[in-house]
């Protein structure tokens, strides 16, 4: 699968209502080591800036997800760690450049009437209409993707 094939993919898993962090890690199921159903478990309380708490951005979070699954075992923990942690840092800076933060709350400031707590909005048109939310998932998956080929953990 190319870069637009999992950008789509990953647009399209938004649009169905899964959460971002797992519309994202499940554009990448074909290369993960689990399956569908264990994906979007372990990913979904990953949304809406982690549990709704409007932290970190769920699609950003996908990135340790990802990562973490296809990073090739090192020497030491200390070792896995600092390999998976750069990756992370450089995806995150590199998205922060293209949306000025990785913040759920950040990022979704403009939004009219976003409600709080812990009920997920409906998913409707007009919640798509204003949510930015599907660039977000889309930019992650694009960012992933290049990160991938660019290890070797995936071929384009």
């Amino acid at each position: 699968m190319n870069r637009e094939q999992r950008m789509q993919l990953a647009y399209e898993n938004f649009k169905k209502g899964y959460n971002c962090c797992q519309s994202v890690v499940l554009a990448f199921a074909d290369v993960l080591p689990l399956d569908e159903e264990i994906l979007e478990k372990v990913t979904l309380g990953f949304g809406a800036g982690y549990g709704r708490t409007r932290n970190l951005c769920g699609a950003v979070s996908s990135y340790g997800f990802v990562l973490g699954l296809l990073h090739d075992k090192r020497a030491t923990l200390a070792d896995d760690k600092t390999d998976v942690y750069k990756h992370i840092t450089d995806l995150d800076n590199k998205f922060k450049e293209l949306n000025g933060s990785d913040n759920c709350g950040e990022l979704l400031r403009n939004v009219r009437n976003l409600t709080s707590g812990y009920v997920p909005q409906v998913r409707d048109e007009e919640y798509y209409k204003v949510r930015p939310c599907a660039k977000f998932v889309i930019d992650s998956a694009g960012l992933l993707h290049d990160k991938l080929v660019e290890t070797g953990a995936i071929k384009e």
